[in-house]
């Protein structure tokens, strides 16, 4: 082996010290050793100090800082003594600057007494926080969204088909088998009733209605949020974990328009669809139960058809857009305004199902009582 080779022994100087000797060039374009190696060797045979020797070392780069400060870290991390010997001046100052000051941690949280969160004005706080945030977060969507109309938004369709493909097709299981659930209880709830007064066969307009106007779209947007929006949270929030929101940013590209517009667009797209299918369903375990309570299919279709009209499939339409467009504002904003470690992804995604199901109910009541208003 040539002596400009880099490479590394490790030897033992007693029973708690091992010596580390660097031999040869370290620089880039050299077939160097990585880290692991080392680290796996350490790990091995747990030492309690360890003397870095840098008198056999030729020439050296970056290459040579960025496998020292692997090992300063390390010993940092598990208390290892960590020495250095015969390294160059330049080497030496080096660490000496990039060992100075401590990776910046974020402070953790100091746990604050149980009964300070059952005060009115801890909930008033918080939910004024969240409206000031979710608001100008819904501001920044709509610059983008006026960008995307006029052809300027940073928004790639590819993202977007891919997108489509998550939120709509990989969904139909959960959604099918949500949905004829909800439509067998909603018949089975109102044959109870209706068998009382012999008016059994008004099962249909109950299920026909329900599903149209609200249990399909709602639990259609229960199942998005916990599914879709945790997902898209869990996402953007590892992307900011790796700084590569910072990237994007940095590059004179908006996040928004680059990574929260394609997500709420195919999420606006499939709501409506998964809604329809939704329906059917529900529909059809509707008439499961309804047959098994003597009632026939041609009376339950019948008694159906009497109940579809369109005003009943567009409250539920539009209450899918505006669900889709919730979902999305609460997964994606919470992602972008995650923290930057493994935990902080954990909590972007609870605090985006919690949120968007909040925002769901809210909206849903604030429809219905819109709607009785206007006789719809």
């Amino acid at each position: 082996m040539s002596d400009d080779t880099p490479r590394y022994q490790l030897t033992r100087q007693d029973e708690a010290a091992l010596c580390l000797e660097l031999i040869g060039n370290w620089q880039q374009g050299t077939d160097h050793p990585p880290f692991s190696a080392l680290q796996d060797n350490l790990v091995a045979q747990h030492p309690a100090a360890l003397t870095i020797d840098g008198a056999s070392l030729n020439q050296w780069d970056s290459v040579l800082m960025a496998f020292l400060l692997q090992v300063h870290n390390y010993c940092q991390e598990r208390s290892i003594d960590c020495n250095n010997r015969n390294l160059p001046e330049g080497v030496k100052k080096l660490l000496t600057v990039a060992t100075a000051v401590k990776a910046h941690q974020e402070p953790a949280e100091q746990a604050k007494p149980w009964w300070l969160a059952l005060k009115p004005s801890a909930w008033a706080g918080t939910a004024y926080r969240e409206l000031l945030e979710s608001l100008g977060f819904i501001g920044e969507v709509a610059v983008a969204f006026a960008k995307l109309l006029v052809g300027k938004a940073n928004t790639r369709f590819s993202d977007f088909r891919n997108f489509c493909y998550q939120a709509g097709p990989d969904a139909f299981g959960i959604i099918s088998l949500t949905s004829v659930l909800v439509g067998m209880i909603l018949a089975y709830l109102g044959a109870v009733q209706l068998l009382q007064f012999g008016a059994q066969i008004y099962v249909a307009d109950l299920v026909v209605i329900g599903m149209l106007r609200e249990m399909g779209v709602l639990m259609t947007a229960v199942v998005m949020a916990g599914r879709t929006g945790a997902a898209y949270a869990a996402q953007l929030g590892t992307m900011q974990t790796n700084e590569e929101i910072d990237a994007i940013t940095t590059m004179g590209i908006s996040p928004v328009e680059f990574l929260v517009m394609p997500r709420m667009l195919a999420l606006i797209v499939m709501m409506p669809l998964l809604t329809i299918y939704a329906n059917l369903l529900g529909i059809v375990g509707g008439g499961i139960v309804a047959g098994g309570m003597g009632i026939g299919l041609l009376q339950y279709v019948d008694h159906a058809q009497g109940a579809f009209t369109i005003a009943h499939i567009l409250v539920g339409l539009l209450k899918s857009f505006l669900f889709a467009m919730l979902i999305a504002v609460a997964g994606c904003r919470s992602g972008i305004n995650s923290g930057r470690s493994s935990a902080a992804v954990g909590q972007a995604a609870t605090e985006a199902v919690v949120t968007a199901i909040v925002y769901l109910i809210v909206a849903d009541a604030a429809i219905n009582i819109l709607f009785q208003q206007l006789g719809i």
